[in-house]
């Protein structure tokens, strides 16, 4: 067998994505590329690494041990990389934190921007997921952080507090919700919505709260944030559901209502979830220890 690098992050990249067009995508490789190296990687062990499906790709046996293997590999290839990146004077480490979209949008970036300017060595590979998703791959050690809600089973993992934060509806003055003070997420479904774009968590999170609610989520747009969302509301388009934090932002500068979510999930413990705090190469303790003091 030989396996480069780029062949053993390809095949970490579509196993995480479901789909070699997308683990493609993340590599930087065109898909013509890839499909060859994972066709590539399969002749030469003699087996296959990938159940191929209408709805996408799924490890085989074969492919769950490689993964495990490549992941191990491609940490090492890392470590050594930092190790040997203070000799050339670059950045001689990265964290990967996986985030959901509250923490990523209301508040990873002021937490991030303040380390990162004290650690001018260090980089940070920010991706969004869903919490629950987020606890399985810090597990499996596809991340080296993790923020997630604080309603989720983390497991084996060690977590810290990060953030407290509320969601809210917003409405347009003058709409049929403005006027209450509290209302639950059910009532809200009777009425078109400002969404974020279906691939970010929260709006995953929020169509899946609505199909147990037995009624669909009547998305008129989707947009890129939380602050584009308010825009829309204000001007009548339908209601969102945003953050308090980027509600109480919004009110200043724009003509909204805000009313208060009654449900219990409305209410959003952030936590900092790791494999083992001594497991964690330095700066990724620093990282860990800045975000719990910010």
């Amino acid at each position: 067998m030989r396996f480069d690098l780029t062949d053993l992050r390809l095949f970490c990249e579509v196993v995480d994505a479901g789909s070699i067009t997308a683990g493609a995508e993340k590599s930087a490789l065109a898909l013509a590329a890839a499909s060859t190296r994972i066709r590539g990687m399969e002749l030469s062990l003699g087996a296959s690494l990938l159940a191929r499906s209408r709805q996408g790709v799924t490890p085989t046996p074969a492919g769950r041990l490689l993964l495990k293997h490549a992941r191990a590999i491609l940490a090492q290839s890392a470590r050594m990389r930092e190790d040997l990146g203070a000799f050339a004077g670059g950045v001689s480490g990265q964290v990967k934190v996986l985030a959901n979209t509250n923490a990523l949008t209301e508040f990873l970036p002021e937490a991030l921007s303040s380390f990162l300017a004290d650690h001018p060595h260090v980089s940070v590979d920010l991706e969004e997921r869903l919490s629950d998703e987020i606890v399985g791959l810090i597990a499996e050690g596809v991340g080296d952080v993790g923020i997630v809600a604080g309603t989720v089973e983390v497991g084996a993992l060690a977590a810290y507090p990060f953030r407290t934060d509320r969601f809210v509806v917003v409405t347009a003055k003058g709409h049929p919700l403005a006027a209450r003070g509290r209302v639950a997420f059910a009532e809200v479904l009777e009425h078109d919505f400002v969404g974020l774009d279906r691939a970010s968590s929260i709006q995953r999170f929020l169509t899946a709260r609505s199909a147990r609610e037995g009624r669909p989520l009547r998305l008129r747009v989707q947009l890129r944030s939380f602050d584009a969302v308010c825009r829309l509301v204000e001007c009548g388009v339908g209601v969102g559901i945003v953050p308090q934090t980027t509600a109480s932002r919004a009110v200043k500068t724009t003509a909204l209502e805000v009313v208060e979510l009654t449900d219990d999930w409305a209410v959003r413990e952030l936590n900092i979830v790791v494999r083992a705090m001594d497991e964690l190469r330095p700066y990724a303790r620093e990282l860990v220890e800045s975000l719990r003091a910010g």
